[in-house]
């Protein structure tokens, strides 16, 4: 019998100052959360805000700090837990550190519950201008994004813009000086119509269709598209198949990869390699040897050869 045990991991992801220590002291000194169960805290930077452990709603919270990456790795963490005997955790993560560290570090039987990111909203921007990829990497996978020192000035739709460009899926709380918190309200109607007899992709909108697609298979079966894409013909593939798709970027040049879909046509011989079409075809989610494994497969309609679109590249926006 295997004695391992799922681990609840509540993840607060930001930069410095963003209110990150602030909003976990307060949820550990409230007794609906911090009711007696063993909790790591887990504290990978440390800002001008001190935690304050006297405070907690009981004692079963035991301070550990991270000083440095080289400490996230599945051995230290197991041996944190194993010394603490906590039950879960609760992580305040460097806002300079990559997630995918934290993520390939967690021993087995951790699981994140929850993650929260906490942002500045006089600096955001200017985080977002200037390091891209590390705020792309703090919201793509949040499931609530906190902007404090909200002014009424300030033009929510630009923060709005930035978070949807990297998940349709996180809440967004606007925390204003005086405390009050307001939820963002801004419909995100899709640029297409998906209940079109055939779903008009445009140029721009590829990269928010192809997300959109992969998070919401159910929404695209039996459907018909048409979307201008490259096609590409390989030798690995199977018979009667060749691929489609567009260059994507999602928050930084570094991470351009080729989004792209397997499409069955009976006769490929009149598909150009390395050709910009404009295809017409039907979706189904299944099984590909092109994949290996179930996804998205069209059935060719038709095709037409054209011009290559005016950002080759596609962005979320």
């Amino acid at each position: 019998m295997s004695d391992r045990r799922d681990v609840p991991v509540y993840l607060f992801t930001g930069f410095l100052e963003a209110g990150k220590t602030k909003f976990i002291q307060e949820t550990l000194e409230d007794r609906r959360f911090c009711n007696g169960e063993r909790t790591l805290l887990l504290v990978c930077e440390e800002g001008e805000e001190e935690y304050e452990p006297d405070r907690f709603a009981d004692r079963s919270v035991f301070l550990r700090t991270l000083e440095d990456q080289s400490e996230l790795t599945p051995e230290h963490l197991t041996a944190l837990l194993k010394e603490t005997r906590a039950e879960r955790v609760v992580i305040e993560y460097n806002g300079m550190w990559m997630l995918d560290q934290l993520y390939g570090a967690m021993p087995e039987g951790w699981m994140v519950y929850q993650e929260f990111l906490f942002a500045d909203a006089t600096t955001f921007l200017s985080y977002n201008a200037n390091m891209r990829q590390l705020v792309y990497d703090k919201l793509k996978s949040c499931e609530l994004v906190v902007f404090n020192r909200f002014r009424p000035d300030m033009d929510r739709m630009a923060f709005h813009k930035i978070v949807r460009g990297a998940s349709r899926r996180s809440d967004i709380a606007y925390e204003m000086a005086n405390g009050k918190v307001e939820y963002d309200d801004i419909e995100d109607p899709l640029p297409f119509d998906i209940n079109a007899p055939v779903i008009e992709i445009g140029d721009d909108d590829f990269a928010l269709w192809y997300r959109d697609m992969s998070e919401e298979p159910k929404n695209y079966e039996g459907k018909t598209v048409r979307f201008k894409c490259r096609a590409l013909q390989r030798k690995k593939l199977p018979p009667h198949t060749f691929v489609v798709g567009r260059h994507v970027m999602t928050c930084c040049v570094e991470d351009i990869q080729f989004a792209g879909l397997a499409c069955q046509k009976d006769d490929v011989s009149d598909i150009t390699d390395e050709s910009w079409i404009i295809l017409k075809a039907e979706i189904h989610f299944k099984f590909s040897r092109a994949y290996g494994k179930k996804g998205p497969v069209l059935t060719y309609l038709s095709h037409e050869l054209c011009e290559p679109p005016a950002q080759p590249v596609a962005t979320f926006y």
